[in-house]
């Protein structure tokens, strides 16, 4: 009886350690930037809702020069339509670089979808979207974002789903000289966000939640408020883990996992969109888009 008892309450403390940990990561790594009484923690989960009265944000507290950035993220159950959920890396200014994941909510039953845009330069327009292989409001799933001189490689549990290749060799810019910040957010984007902003926000299913855990970043920390030019060349350096020479593209197995992504999950690419872009994005015409 007694050894149940101590039993218990090891396993109690461990569990409350684990938590505590969780919180404490989230508040070492990020802080609220946008309505932080949205904001609630419960044990290993830091939870940010949206109502009719705000969104809510957060931001890192250091900027990054290549590295991964992974958060777990479980999406706003029911119906989320109108709702945007986003976790993305960008640096400041007009002329900035931006790596963005954006899911989409959608009416009860009818799936997520998740677009994927990357700004290099202040210019984006290069969206894809794509139907998960599961349903992400029913458990947490890592979301990635892999940086380096040669590639960004947005991630779901590991799975490649997307690559942008550096192509300066062909005179085609790659953000790779800009720190940026981490961030994510949840709003109203009912004008756009689900099947065209023809479903809209049902305020009566709010609050709309999205769930956090598992905040990971292993990069090359820009100490500085202002990014000088020390740190750009340390960053720079290509002696991080992440300028390893079998990261500067896929392996083959990444490579057959971003094929079957595309060919059964993808459903919109900006480099097919010849309404949109009656020339081809230079990039398109490059790119090994498999």
């Amino acid at each position: 009886m007694v050894f149940s008892v101590l039993f218990i309450l090891i396993l109690s403390l461990c569990v409350l350690c684990v938590s505590v940990s969780s919180a404490a990561r989230f508040n070492e790594l990020f802080h609220p930037y946008w309505a932080p009484d949205h904001f609630t923690i419960y044990g290993q989960t830091v939870n940010m809702k949206l109502d009719k009265l705000s969104g809510a944000g957060f931001s890192s507290k250091s900027k990054y020069m290549f590295g991964k950035v992974n958060i777990q993220i479980k999406l706003v159950e029911g119906d989320s339509a109108g709702t945007v959920t986003a976790f993305y890396m960008s640096s400041d200014g007009p002329k900035h670089h931006e790596f963005d994941f954006e899911f989409l909510g959608n009416t009860t039953g009818e799936p997520y979808l998740v677009q994927t845009n990357v700004y290099v330069n202040g210019v984006g327009n290069r969206e894809q979207r794509l139907k998960l292989w599961f349903d992400p409001t029913k458990d947490f799933h890592s979301y990635s974002i892999l940086w380096n001189r040669n590639q960004v490689v947005f991630m779901v549990d590991e799975t490649p789903i997307r690559v942008h290749t550096n192509l300066e060799h062909k005179g085609i810019p790659f953000p790779k000289d800009q720190a940026m910040a981490v961030y994510s957010s949840i709003w109203n984007a009912d004008d756009w966000a689900t099947q065209g902003g023809r479903v809209k926000t049902d305020w009566t299913h709010g609050p709309f939640v999205a769930s956090y855990r598992g905040f990971e970043i292993d990069g090359c920390e820009c100490q500085t408020t202002t990014v000088d030019s020390y740190n750009m060349r340390r960053c720079s350096s290509g002696d991080g883990w992440w300028d390893r020479p079998t990261l500067s593209g896929l392996n083959l197995h990444q490579t057959h996992e971003l094929m079957w992504v595309r060919a059964n999950h993808m459903i919109y690419d900006y480099c097919t969109d010849t309404a949109r872009f009656p020339k081809v994005p230079i990039e398109c015409e490059h790119h090994r888009h498999h």
